[in-house]
């Protein structure tokens, strides 16, 4: 296994996490204690290996919400990141560019199903917490090809909780009560929603619909078991529909505003009618990070954006502002809608009932879908070089195969 570490170095910045009993969150923690112990600084009587006590392995960091994550965490100076990833299609590392040189971040390159390496990770960086995003995640390619997401989400997940329960086990009784395992799920789990059926809550019976999210529900009910069974500190949040930078083009949203800006056809499953309630990927990151803060161990917290749209308002409404921001001679990009074949279980509705969260923890989402859209249709515009490395004549090929009339 080839392990690529950037850059090399001791992380020297502390990272301390919140146990149950304490009364200030682990983030205001570490502030305090940065102030205290500037990075480099060691104090009498303490050795720089005992600083790697401080710092958060991400899973699946590369990938379009892992990296938003990490780069939310690094721009807010909380502590050192350890990133895993794969590195399979969806996961790019121009995505952490900007931080690739930075001492308090490094990137390995592998896979969470890899014991031996997740073992060494530990032992070496003696982490605080982790944040478990790595998944396969796209419901079409679940379809198609099943294994993949059976292999990373169920045995990949279970993998790394028979290591992360080992490194836990052995740590100091403080450091024990203060460690975080925080499990990125997806709304998908519940199933589909009628059109006047109440929102998704954090009780909702699972009902998982596709290979993907019959997966993603059995990693839920693993990490579940391992705070029921164990007492390893789990957290689990289930979110709704993402959209931003960095997301891979696959997915609705990228993919409608890279075809409307090219004159392309824009495939719309069945009638376009289905709902899902729209998330911008900054506002879920926040999320993740009050929960890492604030959440209390073996709870699940629900994670929405309170934006719910039909398929093709939303293609509508990224037409309307691709023709504002480059506009071009001819008729609107609303005429390039092209109604496709359904595909599989395509689940009706998805609505997120995120009111635990928020009465709980004091989270809730800073951008509407209006201002969120904006945004996210200008950096696509904006950022054309990314595109074209994602977008390879592999993908081209993908997306033949998967919205073909």
């Amino acid at each position: 296994m080839l392990v690529t570490w950037i850059p090399a170095g001791i992380h020297e910045k502390p990272f301390p996490l919140e146990g149950r009993g304490q009364s200030r969150p682990f983030l205001l923690q570490l502030k305090a204690r940065q102030r205290a112990e500037a990075p480099g600084r060691v104090a009498a009587g303490e050795t720089l290996t005992s600083f790697m006590h401080n710092s958060i392995l991400v899973t699946g960091g590369a990938g379009f919400i892992g990296s938003n994550f990490i780069l939310q965490m690094v721009e807010r100076d909380t502590g050192s990141i350890v990133n895993l990833d794969k590195l399979t299609y969806a996961g790019n590392l121009r995505n952490l560019e900007s931080i690739a040189s930075d001492r308090l971040y490094e990137f390995v390159h592998g896979d969470i199903g890899d014991r031996d390496l997740v073992h060494r990770l530990l032992k070496h960086h003696q982490p605080g917490a982790i944040v478990h995003f790595a998944a396969e995640s796209h419901v079409d390619r679940s379809i198609r090809g099943p294994d993949d997401f059976i292999r990373t989400n169920i045995d990949g997940t279970f993998a790394l909780l028979e290591e992360t329960r080992a490194y836990w086990t052995a740590l100091p009784d403080q450091e024990r009560v203060r460690f975080r395992f925080v499990h990125v799920s997806t709304d998908e789990v519940y199933g589909s929603l009628g059109p006047d059926d109440a929102p998704f809550c954090e009780s909702t019976p699972y009902a998982p619909n596709s290979p993907y999210a019959a997966s993603k529900a059995a990693s839920d009910h693993l990490v579940r078991a391992y705070y029921h069974t164990y007492g390893l500190p789990t957290l689990t949040t289930n979110c709704s529909n993402n959209y931003g930078r960095f997301q891979f083009p696959e997915k609705l949203i990228p993919l409608m505003i890279l075809n409307a800006r090219d004159g392309k056809p824009l495939p719309v499953y069945g009638d376009g009618q289905n709902v899902r309630d729209w998330l911008y990927v900054d506002d879920h990151c926040e999320a993740i990070a009050t929960v890492l803060d604030r959440g209390l161990p073996g709870e699940t917290y629900n994670i929405g954006g309170s934006n719910e749209q039909r398929n093709l308002e939303i293609v509508e409404t990224i037409c309307d502002i691709v023709d504002e921001m480059a506009p071009r001679l001819g008729a609107s990009r609303r005429g390039l809608v092209t109604f496709v074949k359904d595909r599989p279980g395509h689940d009706r509705r998805y609505a997120m009932d995120a009111r635990k969260i928020e009465r709980e923890l004091g989270w809730r989402p800073k951008e509407t879908f209006e201002t969120g859209i904006r945004k996210t249709v200008r950096w696509y515009l904006e950022n054309e070089g990314w595109v074209r490395d994602v977008t390879s004549g592999s993908y081209r090929q993908w997306i033949a195969a998967h919205y073909s009339v």
